[in-house]
């Protein structure tokens, strides 16, 4: 028996006996097609579980639990109209959506001129779908029943995996399969079906997907714990290889900065005896046959001292790294040159998660070989470059040199 706090309608079994009225029979029929349209329009494509085929299913077992119940036309009605508006509230929030979808549904049975008895009967079922909230009549654990008869579905596991994707895209967090799995047996444990048809029919399904689950998680925690200890053996064997490599990345860098230290000293002398020595001579009128040579010197030199100069300028990134880039993989704080520009609090919480998540940690690792090696290929193409231009401007004005001399000799 189902009494209502206002006195507007009570339910006994004499009620099961009572034709439905024609209007709430419409009501059933214009439910369905604005919720569907609702669902199609408004609903987030986030929701990969809570959408139209989901409130079909909860519309499906109201219908057969109701039947099993032995429940008349009229308190089927009333719960096949909650079922379609139970989950309509997800098209404007995702916390508390059962009391904006029973928000709604007031306002539609309103407009469509519903006994305010119906209104509040089919309000309080809507809401009753509340996970914490227990049902207090006999409608309301029809209704429960109906929301949770997933729990009992030959495809379990597949609308579960399509309800974790909605939970982490949603909350934009990842939820690991052992995660998943201890969430829902947590849930299985607390879970309860109310009504006897429920219990009779249901249960005995719900029992093996809890079985399947149990089975599920310690799978994939026995393969999580090989993972770990595979990845314990290579680990020594990682870190060697980044340590290894990265020594040799640097070492070749400072070869490079040795070599263009080199060409900066040597051009700076060439030039320093080119001013010393040869410039006072070229103004002498005597003398200007050494004034194409000596050019060409100095030339060659100040342009291989300017290619040692750019290969060893270093680069500094001027994009202010976030927490989010960090989180994201796009960016790598053991450089310097990228974390410079972070508050203290986002390096010291951005080294924290490199700490605690290795995948995290390797791929800094291996962005920091990567751009250490661009660098490289850089500093190395700029040197040869620098070699070239200086052997080349070195045969070039030994040659000039000795024409001029030459040319020098015969007009004398």
């Amino acid at each position: 028996m189902l009494n209502n706090s206002r006195n507007f309608i009570v339910l006994t079994t004499s009620m099961k006996e009572i034709d439905v009225p024609v209007s709430l029979k419409d009501i059933e029929q214009k439910s369905e097609r604005f919720v569907k349209d609702k669902l199609n329009s408004k609903l987030s494509p986030k929701n990969f579980y809570h959408d139209v085929a989901h409130t079909e299913r909860v519309v499906e077992a109201v219908k057969k639990i109701a039947e099993n119940e032995n429940c008349g036309e009229y308190e089927t009605s009333l719960l096949t109209i909650a079922a379609w508006f139970h989950d309509l509230g997800f098209t404007k929030v995702n916390e508390g959506h059962e009391k904006v979808g029973a928000t709604i549904a007031r306002e539609f049975l309103q407009e469509h001129d519903v006994l305010p008895e119906h209104i509040e009967i089919i309000e309080q079922l809507i809401i009753s779908t509340t996970m914490s909230k227990p049902p207090e009549n006999h409608l309301q654990m029809i209704m429960k029943d109906a929301d949770c008869c997933h729990v009992a579905s030959e495809n379990y596991f597949d609308l579960s995996d399509t309800l974790r994707e909605e939970m982490a895209v949603k909350k934009e967090t990842l939820i690991s399969k052992v995660d998943w799995y201890q969430r829902n047996l947590e849930f299985f444990d607390k879970h309860t079906f109310y009504t006897e048809s429920a219990k009779k029919e249901f249960q005995p399904l719900k029992d093996i997907n809890y079985y399947e689950l149990e089975k599920k998680l310690k799978k994939r925690k026995n393969k999580n714990l090989k993972n770990k200890r595979k990845r314990q053996k290579l680990g020594r064997g990682v870190e060697t290889m980044f340590r290894v490599t990265l020594k040799n990345h640097i070492d070749l860098s400072a070869i490079a900065d040795t070599k263009a230290n080199i060409l900066l000293s040597v051009n700076a002398i060439i030039i320093s005896v080119a001013i010393s020595s040869l410039l006072p001579k070229i103004g002498n009128l005597d003398n200007s046959y050494l004034v194409t040579p000596t050019f060409i010197l100095v030339f060659f030199s100040v342009a291989s001292i300017v290619m040692s100069i750019l290969s060893t300028r270093p680069n500094i990134s001027n994009v202010t790294v976030t927490r989010e880039m960090i989180k994201n993989k796009q960016t790598n704080i053991l450089f310097f040159g990228n974390f410079f520009k972070m508050s203290r609090e986002d390096f010291e919480w951005g080294m924290e998660h490199l700490i605690e998540n290795q995948d995290a940690l390797y791929d800094a690792l291996t962005k920091d070989l990567y751009y250490l090696g661009l660098v490289l290929e850089r500093k190395y193409r700029l040197l040869r470059i620098t070699y070239t231009v200086f052997m080349v401007g070195i045969v070039v004005s030994v040659l000039s040199f000795m024409v001029s001399f030459y040319l020098k000799g015969n007009l004398a």
